[in-house]
């Protein structure tokens, strides 16, 4: 059993449970941490002994730069705190009364002192996530920059674009890496502005911060969930938010949001880099335990997987805040925990294989430009409507694509219609019309204005 449940390491590539911030561990050191700030945080606001909270502190393991380094707690501790956490629903019970051991007999009064478990919980849920978040938008940074440069490598080399797994028109190789790099900068962003809004959680038993206006008066439990988020690194809470839980479900959102991003890649990596197709491969591909000729595209196994289970884990978030009743919920809230852990292990997995995946991308040129000609020009049907419509009729031309479709050969069925020779389209002119890459659009452009405008700094 796990303090919030089992997180194991799956086949998607996420971190070791033992040093991740989302293993046990971690989650425990972000508990402490929590108990810690609260501490220095009555100090801050005036009513508890400054003695005390540094007390507090050097027994903890406090660090000001890192609050949730704490190591005062270990595995064997952490096993514990798993198995005594069921009798009271959640494991900040049985934790302060381990860390209340620790600390000095004259600062013990000050340790949890006025919180609720879901204050402290909420708050290590909020700062474990910001940690792990960061991580995820770390990867999809350097993912992105990845992009930007394969596609700006590749800007002009022309391509079949496919709709409803048809050949449609020409693009570039560019401009569909370019089209995964903006919903993956969409993502980022959106990420990016859920983490930093992540707030503390302080409100007592029922969210009416009694229990500290009691301890310390009306003006200093008015202040003192400021003084205890800027001890956390977190979000200064408007109020409490004990049952108002769109911290999580807009985390959640972002998060699946980034995974839906990362699957379009990896769906299109796996199914440009089929046998049949092979236009795109990954740098490193897997092996078969019976089919030693394969290459599988693992990176995108691995990614697409975790972006089919996001949405349903994104939609377990929903129900529990709705189901977030009275000033404190009854297992909904118990059942975020363990939901929204495993929606960041997936992200991290999947945001550390599209970094890797991104950087060893190829493209086989010729297997592209040999795709590209499969039709015999017919990819560029749409174009000869339009140009040659006016000047034939757009029978004649649907016709003409007809017997190309057939089996004939379009630029000869051209070349041979009398009133395109006599409206001065020779054997050049049509040329120029069936080459793909006289009919790519913006796309040279639409790469440009994209390469120019990577994801800001502040991201990073």
């Amino acid at each position: 059993m796990g303090l919030l449940s089992p997180v194991t390491v799956g086949f998607d590539g996420a971190s070791d449970p033992e040093t991740s911030d989302l293993g046990d561990a971690g989650f425990l050191r972000a508990l402490v941490a929590a108990e810690v700030a609260l501490a220095r945080a009555w100090a801050e606001v005036g009513v508890a002994p400054r003695e005390a909270a540094d007390a507090i502190s050097e027994a903890l393991g406090w660090q000001d730069d890192d609050p949730a380094a704490s190591d005062v707690l270990g595995a064997a501790d952490a096993r514990r705190l798993a198995a005594a956490s069921a009798a009271g629903g959640n494991p900040v019970i049985p934790l302060v009364g381990m860390l209340r051991a620790r600390v000095p007999e004259h600062a013990r009064p000050w340790l949890h002192r006025g919180a609720t478990s879901q204050d402290i919980l909420d708050s290590a849920l909020m700062l474990t996530a910001r940690r792990s978040g960061l991580s995820v938008l770390g990867s999809l940074v350097k993912t992105d920059e990845a992009l930007l440069r394969f596609a700006a490598a590749h800007r002009d080399r022309v391509a079949a674009a496919r709709t409803l797994t048809q050949h449609a028109v020409p693009t570039t190789v560019g401009l569909r890496a370019a089209n995964w790099a903006r919903g993956l900068e969409r993502a980022a962003a959106r990420l990016d502005d859920s983490l930093w809004e992540l707030p503390a959680q302080l409100g007592g038993a029922g969210g009416t911060l009694a229990s500290f206006v009691q301890i310390g008066g009306s003006r200093a439990a008015a202040e003192l969930p400021a003084a205890f988020a800027e001890q956390l690194g977190l979000a200064v809470p408007a109020a409490p938010w004990h049952t108002v839980r769109w911290p999580v479900t807009e985390l959640g959102d972002a998060l699946v949001q980034v995974l839906d991003a990362l699957g379009v890649v990896a769906a299109d990596v796996a199914a440009l880099g089929r046998t049949e197709i092979g236009e795109l491969a990954e740098g490193t591909g897997g092996g078969s335990s019976a089919m030693p000729q394969k290459r599988n595209p693992v990176g995108s196994v691995l990614i697409r997987s975790a972006a089919l289970r996001a949405p349903q884990l994104g939609a377990t978030l929903h129900t529990a805040a709705a189901l977030a009743v009275d000033e404190r919920p009854d297992g909904a809230w118990h059942a975020e925990w363990p939901t929204l852990r495993e929606l960041l292990r997936l992200a991290l997995g999947a945001a550390g294989n599209a970094e890797r995946l991104v950087a060893g991308l190829t493209v086989d040129t010729g297997a592209v430009a040999r795709n590209l000609g499969l039709t015999g020009g017919l990819i560029v049907a749409e174009r000869l409507a339009l140009v040659l419509g006016p000047v034939i009729g757009a029978e004649r031309v649907r016709r003409i694509v007809a017997e190309a479709g057939a089996g004939g050969d379009l630029g000869e069925l051209l070349d041979a219609e009398p009133r395109l020779a006599e409206a001065g389209f020779g054997r050049a002119e049509i040329d120029e019309l069936l080459d793909p890459a006289n009919y790519a659009g913006l796309a040279g452009e639409l790469v440009d204005d994209l390469t120019r405008s990577p994801i800001p700094e502040d991201t990073q």
